[in-house]
């Protein structure tokens, strides 16, 4: 196991490093030049060459590139052209937030999609499965902004239930531990500040884990169908097993490793959605960041943003890999 996982990580180095290239080609090949749009109308041409030499944009592309490698490398992205502080510190400061809402959507769509998906198969055909499968078929269909942009209107707007955007309630402040409100709130014990995180990620949540978790509910709900009709489980039941330990124990385990498969997907379908997310409810984080970012041509912070992202859909799907030995002890890694 311990060889597998050294030989995933060094499978990282090739798969980061055609990340970013094409990351930095990408955003170099877009119309625009920042030193234009740092001095605005009133700069000089002169003002105009000194400052693209002072930020390097004067030399030939593959040396860009080598410079932003090698800083990369040591953790360095370079200097935020839009706000000349550290890419590293911009970054650091945006990623606790995505972290928060990306992991409170996840746990949103892995728990309600496998509680629908699972009801569902234990009731095939009947009123409350044609429901639950049509409220995922909606749920899919819905795109992230269309889903935000609704849910902001109806339960902020017109019935003024929950928040709207923002981390806290204003003038609300909190001790930084982790960076992200809800977690640091129940570390600290502010639990003023654990509610009001809490109730401010409501309306994200939602928004951004209701695609992901129609998905799971629909593949938990085919796996299951077809794990439950197996002959193991039909043993178990003519044993007189409690219908509720057959499913628990018997049938959702052996159902969950395509589900395992898809929920390592979704991290990646969620990390690009809270771009979208953040920047309708006024989130800081890292997709925020990252359009503020690209719209001001800053190249090492959106370079930065991207290699990040990359790292953790990465590591995330191994993670999916070593739990397919946890959940199915025949599986084993040489």
């Amino acid at each position: 196991m311990l060889k597998y996982i050294a030989r995933r990580f060094v499978q990282l180095v090739p798969v980061l490093l055609g990340v970013s290239i094409l990351v930095f080609v990408g955003i170099h090949l877009i119309p625009g030049d920042p030193a234009e749009l740092m001095l605005g109308d009133k700069g000089t041409a002169e003002d105009l060459a000194r400052l693209r030499h002072q930020l390097g944009l004067d030399q030939p592309i593959y040396i860009q590139y080598a410079r932003f490698l090698a800083g990369a490398v040591q953790g360095d992205f370079g200097i935020s052209i839009r706000t000349r502080q550290s890419a590293i510190w911009e970054i650091g400061q945006a990623l606790p937030v995505t972290i928060q809402l990306s992991a409170a959507a996840l746990l949103f769509a892995v728990v309600f999609g496998l509680a629908i998906g699972v009801f569902a198969a234990r009731h095939p055909r009947s009123l409350a499965d044609t429901g639950a499968m049509i409220g995922v078929l909606v749920g899919i269909s819905m795109p992230v902004f269309w889903t935000g942009i609704l849910l902001l209107l109806v339960f902020g707007g017109l019935l003024g239930w929950l928040p709207i955007g923002s981390l806290l309630d204003q003038g609300m402040a909190w001790h930084h531990v982790t960076g992200m409100p809800l977690v640091d709130g129940v570390f600290t014990g502010n639990w003023a500040v654990a509610r009001s995180a809490a109730w401010h990620l409501v309306l994200p949540v939602v928004t951004l884990g209701l695609a992901s978790m129609a998905t799971i509910a629909r593949m938990s709900r085919s796996t299951m169908l077809e794990v439950l009709g197996l002959d193991y489980v039909r043993t178990a039941r003519a044993k007189g097993v409690v219908e509720r330990r057959v499913v628990s124990r018997h049938a959702l385990r052996n159902a969950l490793l395509p589900v395992v498969t898809l929920v390592g997907l979704q991290l990646g379908l969620l990390l690009s959605g809270a771009v979208l997310t953040e920047t309708i409810f006024a989130l800081p984080g890292l997709g925020r960041l990252a359009i503020t970012s690209i719209l001001a041509r800053d190249y090492p912070v959106v370079e930065g943003v991207v290699l990040i992202a990359a790292a953790i859909f990465v590591l995330a799907n191994l993670l999916v890999d070593l739990l397919y030995a946890y959940l199915d002890p025949r599986i084993r890694y040489a």
